[in-house]
């Protein structure tokens, strides 16, 4: 597979993903009613970002899959956040168990933390482009504890 299929089918997997779990909650998101820690950022802020995180993501598990340097750790550590991403505005929208989802979003900053790591050790570039990811994990599980701590 040339490397352009490679990177394009990368960051289709996340945006398409992310776009149908997107899909899914919309009419559950009550994000505009809910009381908000200080720096909570606009509702229209998150698909933007969300975005803009998923093709960095592409990108970086393309430079793996592009050099050969994917194996079955780097797809489980890959795959593994994704899914464990996916279901995040599941249990806090739909569901609406934000104390739940504050731990979920913990479990996610974990996995992203040892994939960012195992992600070092094959390629520096792919492990730098999750940086992003992860610091705005950062920031989404104080808004998460945030919510939950103020809509109880």
């Amino acid at each position: 597979m040339s490397n352009l299929k490679i990177y394009v089918k990368s960051i289709l997997i996340t945006v398409i993903l992310g776009g149908l779990v997107g899909f899914i909650i919309s009419g559950y998101i009550d994000y505009s009613s809910l009381q908000k820690p200080p720096l909570a950022p606009p509702s229209s802020l998150f698909p933007i970002v969300w975005t803009i995180l998923y093709i960095l993501m592409g990108i970086s598990y393309g430079i793996l899959k592009s050099n050969n340097l994917v194996d079955s750790k780097i797809n489980l550590i890959y795959y593994s956040q994704l899914i464990v991403n996916l279901l995040w505005p599941i249990a806090f929208f739909v569901l609406k168990w934000r104390f739940f989802a504050f731990l979920w979003i913990i479990l996610l900053v974990v996995l992203v933390i040892n994939m960012i790591i195992q992600f070092y050790n094959k390629n520096q570039l792919s492990a730098l482009l999750q940086i992003p990811y992860l610091l705005w994990l950062l920031f989404a599980t104080y808004l998460n504890l945030g919510v939950y701590l103020l809509n109880r």
